[in-house]
């Protein structure tokens, strides 16, 4: 058995505790706007979400902060954590991230025993940086020795669960078309994580500005069950 791949899937598992259940990224807006509703428009919100947002944010950092951590580089680390903050305009979609990053912290950092991670933790308790999810995820895929592609092909796979997950229970439909939906995006999902290898750091922080409105209605919604 492949250690490597063993730490994938620990850092990968859905079931992770760090809150990532907690939050539909303002999936829960479009639901309650009728905008998705069956298990066609669900897929449609996951697809252009992976391919058309977390493909220049949060997938870009995990793979510039995977490079960042090859070269021991903190305060790139620091600089792209930063970055990530600026980009990221709806307010609860910033705090998800760092809280979800801090809890990844916590419990990958005294199993890694590494002194790049006690850096970076150091500096996110002190309050240096955010400590964005994204950050945190690439900086320890590289300190468990995944390769930036799995890592990147893992990123996008919890990723896609988490949305899946949440359109099963808010749409709602059957767990059978969910595992449709999530079984139809393998393909994209790799061919997204080859394009993520090398990331264009001039279109990191294009996204959809559609998803971002969502994402500020959402504080506002008259009644959630997410908290982003």
């Amino acid at each position: 058995m492949n250690k490597a791949l063993l730490n994938l899937l620990h850092l990968t598992d859905p079931t992770l505790p760090i809150g990532g259940f907690s939050h539909s990224a303002g999936l829960e807006t479009y639901i309650q706007a009728g905008k998705v509703r069956d298990a066609a428009t669900a897929k449609e919100f996951v697809t252009e979400m992976l391919s058309k947002n977390i493909h220049y944010t949060d997938a870009s950092f995990v793979s510039l902060g995977y490079d960042a951590a090859t070269d021991n580089d903190l305060k790139r680390v620091k600089e792209l954590d930063e970055e990530c903050n600026a980009v990221k305009l709806p307010m609860e979609m910033r705090q998800s991230s760092r809280k979800m990053g801090v809890r990844l912290l916590k419990i990958f950092q005294p199993l890694c025993h590494d002194e790049l991670v006690d850096q970076y933790a150091r500096a996110v308790k002190n309050q240096e940086i955010p400590g964005h999810y994204c950050l945190a995820f690439g900086l320890l895929a590289n300190r468990l020795n995944i390769s930036k592609k799995e890592a990147l092909t893992g990123f996008y796979y919890n990723t896609a669960v988490g949305f899946v997950t949440n359109s099963v229970k808010l749409v709602p439909l059957s767990q059978q078309h969910g595992q449709e939906i999530l079984y139809s995006l393998h393909t994209m999902i790799d061919d997204l994580a080859e394009k993520n290898l090398q990331p264009d750091i001039d279109l990191i922080g294009l996204c959809c500005s559609g998803f971002d409105i969502r994402s500020m209605q959402h504080e506002k919604l008259y009644s959630r069950l997410y908290m982003s």
